[in-house]
């Protein structure tokens, strides 16, 4: 049974990245295309994986002021086509914890709306309150309703669409949505 509702995936890790816990929505953002069910060692598989794919670098710190290691995980991590932000918890401060739990993994679905907005606010160059502007009209909004919610005026916010139909090369609102909807 398939839920509208992406729940993220959580995984606890010591010090040296070894898997302390995790939940079952973690082994199918990580194990995808295969099933989870048939990963017979799924412990085993997700620190591997931890180390493969979300682990940028590791750096070894080892000065006097740094007991433990300083590990960088990557931002999003893909699964098929499905994109995903990989947020990492440290939870030790430096210190030994009793439970040993040093980092917390969060692996939360990117959604494919905010996705294509940032394609696009890369590929056509939009500055960030271009980028909300185009958000907003995104939800169905009219110029009023968007100034309100960007505390500036209407004709501000006209003057911000006039700039990303030139950018986009569109003459019309109904242009800028088209486009955004067409590289979904």
């Amino acid at each position: 049974m398939s839920t509208s509702i992406s729940l993220p995936g959580f995984m606890l890790l010591d010090g040296s990245l070894n898997l302390v816990g995790f939940n079952s929505e973690a082994i199918a953002i990580l194990s995808y295309p295969t099933k989870p069910d048939q990963i017979k060692q799924q412990a085993v598989f997700l620190a591997d994986k931890v180390r493969s794919s979300l682990l940028a670098t590791h750096a070894v710190g080892q000065g006097s002021n740094n007991r433990g290691s300083e590990f960088n995980f990557v931002r999003e991590y893909k699964s098929g086509k499905r994109r995903y932000i990989c947020r990492a918890f440290r939870l030790d401060s430096g210190e030994r914890t009793k439970s040993g739990i040093s980092v917390a993994l969060l692996l939360e679905r990117h959604s494919s709306d905010e996705i294509a907005l940032h394609d696009l606010s890369k590929q056509f160059d939009l500055t960030h309150r271009e980028l909300e502007t185009v958000t907003l009209l995104m939800e169905g909004l009219t110029s009023k309703e968007i100034a309100n919610r960007m505390k500036i005026s209407p004709n501000t916010v006209k003057a911000f669409l006039r700039l990303v139909m030139v950018k986009m090369a569109v003459s019309t609102r109904s242009g800028i949505v088209g486009k955004i909807v067409s590289t979904k």
